[in-house]
């Protein structure tokens, strides 16, 4: 694991939430990442749900370089190129794909798969995966799922996102399994749209308050 992989799992899970964003203007980009960054969040993840996520990461990749930037909802290898290219670096996919996984690890790139089986953890195991994406989180069984699951699989630790909250994020938080939590009530379409930079630096404190352990 490079340096780089060894101190964003440290980011992860000092700091617990991880921001799931689906921008629809690249231009909002970074005043985005640098409300997130007043809030406590140094990471997020900008999804590849819409046509401005390459231009997003390049924007925060360029002028907001002390941003953990990830992709996500990455579901093929020229998402994940296209993804590194612009300066993502980690992936996370909402399944399981041994060929994105593998491309990730071939070129040191951290990456959390999504996961909600036994079938699928075991898989990430043997891929040599220990931190994993669960997803979707409340609709798998949330907290309860995730406890059965690392009955045979102890060494493993999820990223949890899928129906995620304040009004749940407890349940997360108290769980020796879950890292980090991830959403975007953080960072509502809406509210980026409508530029409400100080509303997402406050609910990000506030997230990553419930987090903290």
């Amino acid at each position: 694991m490079s340096e780089y992989n060894e101190k964003l799992s440290e980011v992860i899970r000092s700091v617990g939430v991880v921001p799931v964003i689906a921008l629809n203007d690249a231009k909002k980009a970074v005043p985005l990442a640098k409300a997130l960054l007043a809030g406590g969040v140094p990471c997020i993840e900008v999804t590849f749900r819409t046509a401005a996520a390459e231009d997003a990461i390049k924007a925060i990749n360029a002028e907001v370089p002390e941003m953990y930037l990830g992709a996500g909802t990455v579901i093929s290898i020229e998402q994940a190129e296209k993804a590194v290219a612009a300066g993502a670096r980690f992936i996370v996919s909402p399944g399981l794909d041994e060929e994105i996984v593998r491309w990730c690890q071939e070129r040191d790139i951290a990456v959390f798969p999504g996961t909600c089986t036994a079938t699928e953890v075991q898989r990430a195991v043997k891929l040599g995966l220990t931190t994993l994406k669960f997803f979707p989180a409340e609709a798998a069984g949330g907290v309860n799922m995730i406890k059965n699951l690392c009955g045979p699989f102890p060494q493993v630790r999820f990223m949890t996102t899928g129906g995620i909250s304040m009004a749940n994020i407890a349940q997360y938080q108290a769980c020796k399994f879950v890292v980090a939590v991830g959403g975007s009530w953080m960072a509502k379409s809406d509210a980026i749209d409508a530029e409400k930079w100080d509303e997402i630096t406050a609910k990000c404190k506030e997230a990553v308050a419930a987090m903290k352990r």
